[in-house]
């Protein structure tokens, strides 16, 4: 519990401080998932049809998502860059996956899709506002933390509101310090 209300602290410390334009960041890092997103059709396009114009394309929206990147990552050590874009990319495809569920009529699939997606979201910018460090990010936690979560029930209870795990907190310490209707 120590753990948490430390990792609190350190929340409500980044937003005092206003270190970052974290509105302004949580867009940009929805452009950057976008990217991530252009880039990977364009490699497929380009193997489809064999052209490799779409390669140039590639290499162009790459250069443009590294310089945004640049401006949300801007001290890292190790592999938390790559670490980070996977995080961005993989929040993005299971967020769509998500939406297909979704629109397929499979709710419960939609909702753990979705949870997982914002999960990993969150991850990301716990890891990249000093929150979380890398080795912090474990699958088992995550998969462990999902099911103590609920994630699969297809309405939420009043209970599940006091559940406590490092996870929860992350996800609400995220939520209080990114709000995107803030000017």
């Amino acid at each position: 519990m120590d753990k948490v209300d430390e990792f609190i602290k350190k929340v409500d410390k980044v937003i005092k401080e206003k270190k970052l334009d974290l509105s302004s960041d949580e867009d940009l890092s929805i452009g950057i998932m976008n990217l991530i997103s252009i880039e990977e059709h364009l490699f497929f396009t380009a193997n489809k049809t064999g052209k490799d114009k779409y390669y140039a394309m590639l290499n162009e929206v790459r250069e443009i998502r590294k310089k945004m990147l640049k401006k949300i990552i801007k001290d890292y050590e190790g592999e938390v860059w790559c670490i980070s874009k996977h995080l961005l990319a993989a929040s993005m495809r299971l967020m769509e996956v998500g939406t297909k569920q979704l629109s397929k009529g499979n709710k419960k699939e939609a909702k753990e899709l979705f949870e997982h997606s914002y999960q990993l979201y969150t991850m990301f910018w716990g890891l990249n506002l000093g929150l979380i460090e890398a080795k912090d990010i474990d699958k088992k936690k995550i998969l462990e933390e999902s099911k103590k979560e609920n994630y699969l029930s297809e309405e939420l209870k009043p209970e599940d509101e006091e559940k406590k795990g490092f996870f929860t907190k992350l996800k609400k310490a995220f939520e209080k310090a990114i709000d995107c209707c803030k000017e």
